[in-house]
């Protein structure tokens, strides 16, 4: 089941018109780019160190998990 998402121009607009599609992409574009820039800050605050650890362990010479999280 694929869920839809329906975004709704707020105020007056006019069937046919240009600007008022202009201005609709425009608005739908902000809320887009908004929506993936939000959802990248999550990811990146929360998959860096876990990402950081996995690259630290495939490394050579192979550390010990402690080794990794050690400050020296």
């Amino acid at each position: 089941m694929a869920s839809r998402v329906r975004l709704k121009a707020k105020g007056k607009t006019t069937k046919g018109s240009k600007a008022s599609k202009e201005q609709l992409a425009t608005q739908l574009f902000k809320k887009w780019s908004t929506w993936a820039v939000k959802k990248a800050k999550v990811i990146t605050h929360y998959g860096f160190i876990p990402l950081v650890i996995i690259i630290g362990m495939n490394s050579e010479p192979k550390p010990q998990l402690s080794q990794l999280l050690s400050p020296v």
